[in-house]
């Protein structure tokens, strides 16, 4: 069974093929060389804030030529997307984290991009298909 890392990097490679690069988006926090807190990552604005909703591991653009009233003119579409290792259970109940991670999900599907759940090649070429 492949873990995070290894299908993170699948997918990754397998976005290109469907006109998407996708960028590893770190999140975390640390303590600088002053003693200051540092939040990184997209949206990691608070540790309550990314309790209720946290970006996913992948962040990118997919190309798209878009329709008759803009023939030839080519957008770009957010996508997002959580890893998960391999054989990972797209049915089961979320935990807190799993929560916080879908809810970002179904913030970016809900203004028109393209998010999802991944833990397999075969899942992103659906996602993006």
């Amino acid at each position: 069974m492949k873990d995070e890392s290894t299908v993170s990097q699948e997918i990754q490679i397998q976005a290109m093929h469907h006109q998407c690069n996708l960028m590893r988006n770190n999140s975390g926090a640390c303590v600088d060389n002053t003693g200051r807190l540092v939040r990184y990552g997209l949206g990691n604005i608070s540790k309550s804030q990314t309790a209720q909703i946290a970006s996913s591991d992948l962040i990118g653009v997919k190309k798209v030529v878009v329709t008759q009233d803009m023939v030839g003119t080519t957008v770009g579409i957010i996508v997002a997307v959580e890893v998960k290792k391999e054989g990972w259970n797209h049915e089961k109940k979320f935990s807190g984290r799993e929560r916080a991670q879908n809810a970002f999900i179904n913030w970016i599907k809900s203004n028109g991009g393209i998010a999802g759940f991944c833990s397999s090649v075969e899942d992103i070429k659906r996602l993006l298909s």
